[in-house]
């Protein structure tokens, strides 16, 4: 792998959990790519010892010039705790001491929140109210108020209906049972709903299906990509201890 530039040592070392997919690049204190954006596949029905593996070795070809982990993961985690991770493997997640881990092994500090907060970081302006939806494996969510994130709240885990949530409803799963074109729909009126709902000034859309959107968007909804989120794993760092964002030191 072709190193860009190696920096000083303050660099940030940023890690994007998925339920397809783990993403990782190397970034400098302003969000600045220092290294290519690598990923490798997540494990089917990934344990935490298998993500943690799998971290450790996705970052082998990067030089050792970082001192702070950020890791966006995908599900609900309090002060580097996980709680829930619907797309992984089922009841092998409640209340992981994953940051911990990913800590030890490291030898560096280590930031955990959701993926969906790490990519609104990444991406949003910083103007007013801004919410950000990932469409991958599951349904992800993220709120920031001019810049600042904001608690997290797994929106994706409200029904729609009687029988499903919005992970259900929009998530891969159901893209992959209904097809584009009914999926593009169901996502119309999702937006519409978070639209009546929220009244946001803008909304971020992201996510690996984000690419089969097919119908047209207002003025104030922006496509963004992975590789554009991943950089908030640099911002996560400019934000002060608090709703839940937790620094977790190696023991």
């Amino acid at each position: 792998m072709a190193i860009k530039k190696q920096g000083n040592g303050n660099n940030i070392l940023s890690i994007d959990i998925g339920g397809t997919s783990i993403k990782t690049v190397l970034l400098d204190e302003s969000g600045n790519m220092l290294t290519e954006y690598l990923k490798s596949k997540t494990p089917s029905e990934a344990t935490p010892k298998d993500i943690v593996s799998g971290i450790v070795e996705l970052i082998k070809p990067f030089p050792e010039t970082f001192n702070r982990v950020s890791i966006g993961f995908p599900g609900y985690v309090k002060n580097g705790i996980v709680k829930t991770a619907p797309n992984l493997a089922k009841n092998k997640w409640a209340e992981v001491d994953l940051a911990q881990r990913v800590a030890n092994v490291l030898k560096t500090p280590v930031r955990l929140v959701n993926d969906a907060d790490q990519q609104g970081l990444g991406v949003v302006e910083g103007k007013g109210f801004e919410i950000v939806f990932t469409v991958g494996t599951g349904f992800g969510t993220a709120l920031l108020f001019d810049g600042e994130l904001l608690p997290h709240l797994e929106l994706a885990h409200f029904p729609i209906n009687k029988e499903e949530d919005y992970d259900d409803y929009v998530g891969n799963r159901a893209f992959e049972k209904i097809g584009t074109e009914r999926w593009n729909k169901r996502l119309k009126k999702v937006i519409e709903i978070y639209k009546t709902v929220f009244n946001y000034d803008t909304l971020y859309i992201g996510g690996g299906n984000s690419k089969h959107i097919n119908f047209k968007l207002e003025d104030n909804i922006k496509l963004v990509t992975n590789k554009d989120g991943i950089k908030g794993g640099a911002k996560l760092w400019k934000l002060a201890d608090k709703y839940n964002i937790f620094t977790v030191n190696p023991e």
